[in-house]
């Protein structure tokens, strides 16, 4: 044998030698098995994603297309399939790979949140065969309202910065966990006996265990049963100025409170409308003092236990469906309820001209402060009446640019000539080009000193802001006039000024940005280019509700299909969603909705479908959501921007019916779900209507809250990992209160 041959003592071969011989082949064999072992590691699997040579890039794509396909997936089976094929055909094309649990959970969040895409810079590039304009995702709020509150070059800086970030983080990541190597990582994660327990499931488990033990208490503030957390919060109040109007601004608390607002004594159910436009009861907004001081001007008026509702106002005393006629006659091409559908109402009062504008198919939001016209907003919505609580003061009104058909003040109170027109400039940015401002304040018609200044200002301002002054006509019954003024639809005017004041925004700034913007005394340049949102004039209504913007085109949408695609499929699925669950089967009754509100709208697909019931529906486009709020108002409906970590800015019990589709999901990897359920419970009245669609996980959590609450489940559903529930809100109360520190007022500050 040969080992034997090296293993003589003949003295051929010295001991010493053979023994060296021996070793190096130990050693050999040694290594060449460790070769042949680690070779075994690092094969790639099929259940690795991606292997160790693809690019960022490659990966970033993988992660948007499975993003907007889980998206897509959202309805149920029965009710609208198509999205589901479309998600089965991709998902065919390549093996699901295997993932532990932890990567799932964070997949799941990014698709649900819309967010897959755009961490870190990612989402940035399309491949190289598409152009970045084909394939443009719909920027948040959020994001957009970021960027325009930085400079133009910290933000190039910090997106330099980012990327050689991201591109040397992508190399290390390949050299220290190889794919070989997390593929066996991945597979003892999934296969293991699960004796260890993971971070994620803990807590998770925890906030459960919490849901489930939620204890609740009584706000004790010093607003009582009118609290509106971010507008009531007295120790931010009191460290303001208050020279624009700092103290009626948005001021949330450090920690949303999670306590329940109190019931007013004798509160009833409101009254349904149209009824509710004339009468509301005393009890459920127990507020006398604008009835005293502008009971004259036949705004509201107490009778027994009912507030009346003559329908006048400062400049309308006999009617507001006269003045609506009156400015239709003025100027003929307002056009109410064809060319003019959507409009802003500036300091609203109690928003008696809204309300009759129902009549004229238009829809108006009307807003106002929070000020000494003691409840003129809670009265609105109580009415039925469209109205937020807000002021223009140092910060862009949270709507985007470029959407308002025509915009309305009747003695509203605003100096708009002042500091540069600042306040009107926020208007025009707000102002769709071709639309209309109607201002029929006394400037226009008196002529003491101090309003011919001002219309001499106001004259000025508006013709340095290329506003063509259409019209001023006289209403005799009233007494009062009304100047008509048209924002261009082109750049000529613009182009043409001798002096640059007020001066043109920066190419650099985003007008759709309006989260917590300040305002700024400029104007944007509107867009001539017809495959441009603004450039022309949205279908007359009711068409243009269910006409796909030709702007959208360019686009990709939401759900990962063309926009334009998306947009009908959106459309056609709640369509069926309402017609054969929300209206016949979930046991509402309708004649009881009339406030409603979307709390998490895509495309407004969801108020689309409810268009020819007496309703009205407030879209609210959350900030870290794709900013699709002027595809809302380009349908002739209207919305909101808002963040659900806060609260939102109305009075308590508003809204008749709640709908979230898909949000809570999403709130509940960054917001205290208990103070969201506070907020849902203080703004949704006594036996209104909470319907929520999400993951079987989500609904599970939404259902033990709402029970805890003692509200009424009314249906649950769940298939496929997708849920929905529909609950009605009881009249319980806790016993127990908790005091919020903020909200206490000092003697002499209200």
């Amino acid at each position: 044998m040969a080992m034997g041959k090296y293993s003589r003592v003949d003295g051929k071969k010295s001991s010493g030698y053979g023994l060296t011989i021996t070793i190096v082949l130990i050693v050999s064999l040694s290594m060449v098995g460790a070769w042949m072992f680690m070779s075994s590691w690092s094969a790639p699997t099929e259940s690795i994603d991606f292997s160790s040579s693809q690019t960022t890039k490659d990966v970033e794509t993988t992660t948007k297309t499975d993003s907007t396909n889980e998206e897509a997936s959202k309805s149920f089976p029965d009710e609208k399939t198509e999205e589901k094929e479309v998600v089965t055909e991709s998902n065919e094309e390549k093996p699901e790979p295997e993932k532990t649990e932890q990567a799932e959970e964070k997949k799941e969040f990014e698709d649900k949140n819309g967010e897959g895409d755009r961490k870190d810079g990612e989402g940035e590039k399309e491949t190289e065969s598409e152009s970045d304009e084909t394939k443009q995702k719909d920027k948040t709020q959020l994001e957009e309202s970021s960027e325009e509150n930085k400079s133009e070059e910290n933000a190039e800086e910090n997106t330099e910065k980012k990327t050689e970030e991201t591109e040397e983080n992508t190399e290390k990541s390949k050299d220290v966990f190889p794919a070989g190597d997390q593929a066996e990582i991945t597979k003892e994660s999934s296969t293991g006996s699960g004796a260890w327990s993971t971070q994620l499931v803990e807590s998770q488990n925890e906030k459960k265990a919490q849901v489930s033990s939620i204890k609740w208490k009584v706000c004790n503030v010093t607003a009582g049963p009118d609290y509106i957390p971010c507008l009531d919060n007295w120790q931010a109040i009191r460290k303001l100025a208050r020279k624009h109007y700092e103290h009626r601004e948005r001021h949330c608390p450090e920690e949303s409170p999670s306590c329940l607002v109190p019931l007013p004594e004798g509160y009833k159910r409101s009254i349904k409308w149209p009824k509710s436009r004339e009468k509301i009861w005393y009890n459920n907004v127990p507020h006398m003092k604008l009835a005293e001081v502008k009971g004259h001007q036949n705004w509201v008026k107490m009778s027994g236990e009912y507030l009346t509702f003559p329908g006048g106002g400062t400049q309308f005393k006999n009617g507001a469906l006269h003045y609506i006629d009156f400015l239709q006659e003025s100027y003929p091409d307002i056009a109410w309820g064809n060319r003019t559908r959507v409009i802003l109402d500036v300091g609203c009062g109690v928003a008696s001209f809204g309300g009759y504008l129902f009549d004229r198919d238009v829809l108006a939001l009307s807003f106002a402060p929070k000020d000494e016209h003691e409840a003129q907003v809670q009265f609105a919505l109580e009415r039925g009446i469209p109205a937020m609580s807000n002021v223009m003061g140092t910060k862009r009104l949270p709507f985007p640019g470029s959407v308002f058909d025509l915009i309305h003040c009747a003695r509203c109170r605003v100096p708009w000539h002042i500091e540069g027109g600042k306040l009107l400039l926020e208007l025009n940015r707000a102002l769709r080009p071709g639309g209309f401002f109607v201002w029929s304040a006394t400037p226009v018609y008196r002529k003491t000193e101090e309003d011919v200044g001002i219309w001499k200002a106001m004259s000025k301002l508006t013709k340095a802001m290329c506003w063509e002054l259409k019209t001023i006509k006289k209403d005799e019954l009233n007494e009062v006039s009304a100047a008509v003024y048209q924002k261009p639809m082109t750049n000529e005017c613009y182009n043409k000024r001798s002096q640059e004041e007020p001066p043109l925004c920066k190419d650099s700034d985003d007008q759709n940005a309006a989260w917590n913007v300040p305002l700024e005394a400029c104007m944007h340049k509107v867009t001539e280019d017809s495959s441009k949102r603004g450039a022309v004039w949205p279908e007359r209504w009711p068409q243009r509700v269910e006409t796909v913007p030709q702007w959208l085109d360019s686009k990709e949408g939401v759900y990962g299909k063309p926009a334009q695609e998306d947009f009908t499929a959106d459309h056609e699925r709640w369509k069926t969603i309402v017609s054969k669950s929300y209206l016949n089967g979930m046991g509402i009754d309708w004649s009881n909705v009339r406030n409603v509100m979307d709390m998490r709208a895509v495309y407004g697909g969801f108020a689309a479908a409810l268009k020819d019931l007496k309703l009205w529906v407030m879209n609210v486009v959350p900030i870290d959501s794709p900013d699709t709020l002027p595809i809302i108002y380009e349908r002739g409906l209207f919305g909101i921007y808002h963040d659900w970590c806060e609260s939102f800015s109305t009075y308590p019990r508003t809204y008749d019916l709640l709908h979230a589709d898909h949000l809570f999901s999403s709130l509940k990897k960054r917001c205290n779900l208990a103070s969201v359920m506070a907020e849902v419970d203080r703004i949704l009245r006594p036996q209104g209507t909470f319907i929520v669609r999400d993951d079987s996980e989500t609904i599970g959590e939404i259902e033990k809250m709402v029970k805890s609450l003692k509200w009424d489940v009314r249906m649950t559903q769940s298939k496929d990992g997708e849920g929905v529930l529909a609950v009605q809100k009881s009249w319980w109360r806790p016993t127990e209160v908790e005091t919020i520190t903020s909200a206490i007022a000092k003697a002499g500050e209200i």
